[in-house]
Parts: structure tokens; sequence; C-alpha cells
């Protein structure tokens, strides 16, 4: 989406759809007591950063990596579902042959289909905001999984310099 998107999103109780100071928000400012020249000269920034944006957005647009629940779903998922949140007809008949009950199967695909619609909602969502809500999950995994292993190595260093125990981001009985 856009960078002028979120701007608006964030300045939506100040400005309008092209950047102009919204008439309810010139009356508070007004009912403020700031004086005319104040409030033409505080719209005319805000209008400048709109062109700014709106510019920005036309010459360099942020990229916006796509990304579906399905990229999210662990590999024995996977293998089990469709992209769509359907179980995979080879998984049904492996599971069926292992002794799964076909109900147990409805509900598992029922659930999974649940994740991928509220998914694509919250998305959805999030991109009318202009935010794109599966690049900072993905992010956030990646941040936490390189955090973790960070943390991991910090413990070890700490264990072999005989720290605290309550320095340690984790329990020495910890098992890595």
């Amino acid at each position: 989406m856009s960078r002028l998107r979120r701007w608006l999103n964030m300045y939506q109780k100040k400005v309008n759809q092209n950047g102009d100071f919204k008439e309810e928000y010139i009356q508070e400012l007004r009912s403020d007591d700031f004086d005319e020249d104040y409030i033409v000269e505080y719209a005319l920034k805000f209008k400048k950063e709109y062109e700014q944006l709106k510019h920005l957005d036309e010459t360099d647009p942020e990229p916006w990596p796509i990304f579906t629940a399905y990229d999210f779903f662990t590999n024995e998922e996977k293998q089990q579902f469709s992209p769509d949140g359907s179980l995979r007809p080879e998984y049904v008949e492996s599971a069926l042959r292992s002794g799964i009950s076909e109900g147990w199967l409805e509900e598992m695909e029922r659930r999974k289909k649940l994740e991928v619609d509220n998914y694509n909602q919250v998305s959805a969502r999030y991109a009318e905001q202009g935010i794109n809500f599966g690049e900072q999950e993905m992010n956030r995994i990646r941040a936490s999984s390189r955090t973790y292993v960070q943390r991991r190595t910090q413990m070890e260093v700490d264990l072999r310099n005989f720290e605290d125990d309550d320095s340690l981001p984790f329990d020495r009985n910890t098992p890595f």
C-alpha cells in the first residue's frame, strides 16, 4: 500500500482524503483561540506533507510483499492442508487408513479454514490502513527466532562467566 494511506489514517480526525483540514478541526482550532494565520500556516504544512507523500508514492512506491496464511503453516500443516485450509485428499486417505475419524478430520479442516479466513480478514483490514499485516507477522516471527538464538548464545557465555542466575535470560536448567 502507500505511505499516504498510512498518513491519512493517522490524521483522519484532522484531514480529509485530499489533505485539506476538515471543517470540524478548523472550528476546533478556532474554539481553542488559535488565530487564523496560525491555522492557515498549519494547514499548509499538512498539505505540503500530503503532497510530498503522494509524490513519493507515485515515483518510488514501497515494496508490498504478499504473504498468505499458507506462508505461516508449519511444514506438517503444509503436508496436511491446501492453501485455502482444506485437507489434502492424500492426507485424508492416509489419516482414514491410520484410524483417524472422519469427524475429527472435518473438525481439523473447519478450524484451519477459520484460521485462514481470520488471517485474510485481518490482512484486508490492515491493508485498508496502509499496513502490510503479513509482512509484520513474518518480521515478528523472524525476529523472535533470531532473538532466541542470540539469547541462548548469550546465556552460554554468561554461564561460562559465572553470572548470577537472576541475570540469565533463561532458567539455568533450560535444556539447549
